[in-house]
C-alpha cells in the first residue's frame, strides 16, 4: 500500500475515492470497507503489478478500516475518519511549525491543548526526484502536545478551524519546502504543453538549499498524492521567485492548473500574499504581489493578504502564524463550504479620477476605511515623468481616499503599499488591510 493509504487516515466524506497499491499479476486484490461491509470490492493487478479501485465513502464520521486481502496477503488498515481533506503546500512561511526556535507570537499555549482525535495530519519529508515517484515516505499522526509541534501552525490552524466549524474530522497533508521556487513544483506535462513556461523554468538558476529543476519538487513531493481525494489546496509561496517577478503569474497559474489537472479534479485553491521583508531586491516583492493576484482570474481561487502580520520587517518569517491558518480558513468556509456570517475579503482598489494636483481613489470595501495612523502612510504619486513622491493622504466622508505631493503638480499615476516592506494602515470594518495596488503599467 503507499504510506498514505495507512493507519489514522483521513478520507474525503460523501463521494468516490481511489485507493491504489501494488500486488503480484493475477493475485486478486478484495477490498472491504466497513462502512460497507457487505460490498466487497475487487482489483486486477496489471502487468506492472499496480492495482487501483475506486469505493464509495459515506458522511463524515469513523473509526472505521478497510480490510486488503490478496492471494498471499491480508493488510488491515485501521481507525480511518471520514471528513476534510486538504492539502498545504509552499514554502518556509506554510512549513513554519509550533518548533521553531523563534516561536509563534499569536498561538503560545495551543501545543499543550492540541489533542484532538478530528484532527490528523500527513507529513512528507524533503524529497526530490527528476522522475515522477509513485509513492512518499510519511504517516499519519493524531493531533496532540507529541505531534503537533512539527505541524504548520497556519495549516494546524486551517484544519482546526474546519473541525470546529463544519463538525466533521480533518485530515491535512502536509507537502512544503523552504525556500522552493514554483517551477520546481509544477508538473512536467505543464512544460511539455506550453514552451514559453518551460524556457522561463529552466532560466532558473541554482541555489544550495533546494533544487530548482522544473518538476523536481512535484516529482516526490506531489505526483505520490495525486489519486488521493482532496477537497482542496491552501499555498503560502513566492519569496523565492522575487528575483524575476515578472514571470511568477504565468507559471503560478500554471501550477494550479497543472495540480487540478493531476488531481483530476477542480478543486479549490487559497493562497497567502507574500508579506512585507526589507530583504527583498528593490520594489522585486511588490510586482510578485501584483502577479500573485493576477492569478484570481483562474476559477475558485482566493487570496489573502497578511501585510499587516509582520511583527519584524527584517525577518523574512513572521512569528504571527494562526490569523495568517484563520484568514485562509474564512475563506474556505464561506466559498467552498457556504458558511454564512463571515466577511474574509480584504479591502481593494476599485478606480480613481486625478483633478488638478489631487487623486481621489475609490476603494472596494465592507464599510469605511480607517487608518491606524494619524493619517494613512504608504501612497505615493508620479507625473508624466514617472518619478514617484511620498503623497499626503486623505479619508473623505464618502470613504473614498484623497492623495496628493507637493512634488508633482499634474498626478497620473498612484501606489499604495507598492514597496517590498511597507506594512498597511488602512483596515475595513473587520480588520483586514487594503490589498498593495498601483495605477500604472510601467
Amino acid at each position: 500500500m503507499p504510506a498514505i493509504i495507512s493507519d489514522h487516515a483521513v478520507f474525503q466524506q460523501s463521494t468516490d475515492v481511489k485507493l491504489w497499491g501494488w500486488a503480484q499479476s493475477g493475485s486478486t486484490v478484495k477490498i472491504s470497507c466497513s462502512w460497507n461491509p457487505t460490498d466487497t470490492v475487487k482489483a486486477e493487478p496489471r502487468k506492472d503489478w499496480t492495482w487501483d479501485a475506486i469505493v464509495k465513502t459515506p458522511k463524515a464520521g469513523g473509526p472505521y478500516s478497510i480490510t486488503f486481502i490478496s492471494s498471499t496477503q491480508k493488510v488491515v488498515v485501521k481507525d480511518i475518519l471520514i471528513g476534510e481533506v486538504w492539502l498545504c503546500s509552499g514554502q518556509s512561511n506554510m512549513e513554519y511549525a509550533f518548533n521553531w526556535q523563534a516561536g509563534v507570537l499569536d498561538a503560545p499555549d495551543e501545543v499543550a491543548n492540541s489533542a484532538n482525535n478530528e484532527l490528523r495530519f500527513f507529513q512528507l519529508a524533503h524529497t526530490y526526484s527528476i522522475f515522477p515517484k509513485e509513492n512518499s515516505d510519511g504517516e499519519w499522526k493524531v493531533s496532540s502536545p507529541e505531534t503537533t509541534p512539527s505541524m504548520s501552525v497556519a495549516g494546524y490552524f486551517f484544519g482546526k478551524k474546519i473541525n470546529q466549524t463544519m463538525k466533521v474530522p480533518v485530515g491535512l497533508i502536509a507537502s512544503y519546502w523552504g525556500g522552493t521556487c514554483v517551477q520546481a513544483w509544477i508538473p512536467n506535462e505543464v512544460f511539455k504543453q506550453n514552451a514559453e513556461l518551460k524556457k522561463l523554468a529552466d532560466n532558473t538558476n541554482p541555489v544550495n538549499w533546494a533544487p530548482v529543476e522544473p518538476s523536481a519538487i512535484y516529482n516526490s513531493m506531489l505526483y505520490p498524492l495525486v489519486n488521493y481525494k482532496i477537497a482542496g489546496a491552501i499555498w503560502y509561496q513566492g519569496e523565492a521567485n522575487t528575483g524575476e517577478p515578472e514571470a511568477y503569474g504565468e507559471l503560478f497559474a500554471g501550477m494550479i492548473n497543472g495540480w487540478r489537472k493531476a488531481f483530476n479534479t477542480d478543486f479549490p485553491f487559497y493562497f497567502v500574499q507574500i508579506a512585507p521583508w526589507n530583504g527583498y531586491w528593490k520594489n522585486s516583492a511588490a510586482y510578485l504581489r501584483e502577479q500573485q493576484e493576477s492569478v484570481l482570474s483562474l476559477p475558485k481561487t482566493g487570496m489573502i493578504s497578511v501585510g499587516d502580520l509582520v511583527d519584524d520587517i527584517s525577518d523574512i518569517h513572521p512569528r504571527i502564524k494562526k490569523e495568517v491558518g484563520n484568514r485562509l480558513v474564512n475563506l474556505a468556509l464561506k466559498e467552498h463550504y457556504g458558511v454564512e456570517g463571515l466577511q474574509p475579503y480584504s479591502p481593494k482598489y476599485q478606480s480613481s479620477t486625478i483633478k488638478k494636483n489631487k487623486v481621489n481613489i475609490k476603494i472596494q470595501s465592507i464599510g469605511k476605511l480607517s487608518s491606524k495612523a494619524k493619517t494613512p502612510a504608504n501612497f505615493q504619486v508620479a507625473g508624466d515623468d514617472m518619478q514617484f513622491y511620498p503623497a499626503v493622504a486623505r479619508i473623505e466622508k464618502d470613504g473614498s481616499i484623497t492623495v496628493s505631493s507637493k512634488e508633482v503638480k499634474t498626478p497620473v499615476a498612484v501606489r499604495y503599499c507598492f514597496t517590498s516592506d511597507a506594512m498597511p494602515d488602512l483596515f475595513d470594518v473587520n480588520g483586514l488591510p487594503l490589498i498593495p495596488f498601483r495605477t500604472d503599467k510601467w
